[in-house]
């Protein structure tokens, strides 16, 4: 058998860090024990019925068997702009301003590979959404960090970036609310950021997945509601966390022209868009009733409230997330983000995501997910408990 070498660009890939993870976890399972896995972040409840139904209905026309138009179908970009609006009252035209995405996994891939050369420099923030650094990798483009501390508000602290680097930069990632310190950012963050973003060329991508769910009454800020933001960059939303819709795998990216082409270039030699049936569902979640989704920012805020509380009880000190389904959680004096893990998962039974995983910054953090019942939380914090670390 003759072994084909890989080409570079895949040896320069970084390694799936939570690969190791799902092994451990699945060596446990397989021996019987009962594992309470909130190690991912993977959405426990199911599709919302109307959006299912669209599906049904659209995938039974056989207009929607054929190739779908490249660049998506209009009926979905206007439903996205519209969405716009609706939620955040900016405008957004359906045909130059809007991309379709197999997720916004897929865009946060491909952008670094639209706009950077060799050689070029990105600014990601640390912690943060391993993609962003896969998408650099391809493009054999550099990373700068920018560490997100909880000091800061989990917002980078621009004026701690060398100038050197902010000239060098072409491509800064944002995630708010943040993946995975669960942190949210402000209109007078995102003005900054756009100031900084013009003066020194830099194209801002926005990764707003969680931007739906926001707690205590508060909605999430989107970059495109600050002054000037489609002049410097864009902003990518998925269905996957709004509407649980993750193994659907649809996305969309809005903001600048020119990066909006790009990104429609690519994916022109790449697919032939989304099976329409698909693109129907997603614009009826956009513009259909919306009440399932105070209902799952209800429901995750209900998880968050009791198994917060729970950890209080243990003597467990630890903030309250403002967004997103996870909490970010600092680690007990004496042990590593992966030591305190490893022991979770192997003498509790409970499955999180050490902060390293994330980046060097996320060392002394365990993420968590609170992706399972209230009752599956309250045993993870009280099995915890009982190992008597707190």
């Amino acid at each position: 058998m003759h072994h084909f070498e890989q080409a570079d660009l895949l040896k320069r890939l970084p390694e799936q860090f939570f690969a190791k993870l799902v092994q451990k976890v699945q060596k446990l399972a397989n021996e019987g024990h009962d594992i309470i896995n909130l190690g991912q972040g993977n959405p426990d409840l199911p599709t919302p019925e109307h959006i299912v139904e669209e599906l049904r209905v659209a995938s039974i026309d056989p207009q929607n068997h054929k190739y779908s138009p490249f660049r998506g179908q209009p009926f979905l970009k206007e439903a996205i702009a519209a969405f716009y609006k609706r939620e955040y009252d900016v405008d957004v035209d359906p045909q130059t301003e809007v991309a379709v995405l197999f997720g916004a996994k897929t865009g946060l891939v491909e952008i670094s590979q639209c706009l950077l050369n060799a050689g070029d420099l990105a600014l990601v923030p640390d912690p943060g959404y391993p993609d962003y650094m896969s998408g650099i990798a391809m493009a054999n483009a550099d990373i700068a960090l920018m560490p997100l501390k909880a000091e800061h508000d989990f917002l980078p602290d621009y004026s701690a970036i060398p100038t050197n680097e902010l000239d060098r930069a072409k491509l800064m990632f944002l995630n708010y609310p943040n993946n995975p310190t669960a942190g949210i950012a402000t209109k007078t963050f995102f003005d900054e950021t756009i100031a900084l973003a013009n003066k020194h060329q830099i194209c801002v991508v926005h990764d707003f997945a969680y931007g739906a769910i926001g707690f205590d009454g508060e909605k999430p800020q989107s970059f495109l509601q600050s002054e000037g933001a489609k002049d410097i960059g864009i902003e990518m939303y998925t269905l996957s966390k709004t509407y649980n819709m993750a193994g659907w795998r649809v996305g969309f990216a809005v903001g600048n022209k020119s990066v909006i082409e790009s990104i429609n270039l690519i994916q022109d030699h790449l697919y032939v868009s989304l099976f329409s049936g698909i693109q129907h569902a997603a614009a009826k979640a956009l513009l259909g009733d919306q009440q399932s989704v105070g209902e799952l920012v209800q429901t995750y805020q209900a998880r968050r409230d009791k198994f917060i509380q729970r950890l209080y009880d243990i003597g467990w000190q630890v903030e309250a997330p403002k967004g997103t389904f996870f909490a970010w959680l600092p680690v007990p004096e004496g042990y590593t983000s992966e030591e305190f893990a490893d022991l979770l998962l192997e003498k509790a039974h409970v499955v999180v995501a050490p902060g390293n995983g994330f980046g060097e910054s996320g060392e002394g953090y365990v993420r968590l997910g609170l992706l399972d019942h209230e009752d599956r939380l309250v045993e993870a914090a009280e099995r915890i408990g009982s190992l008597g670390i707190f």
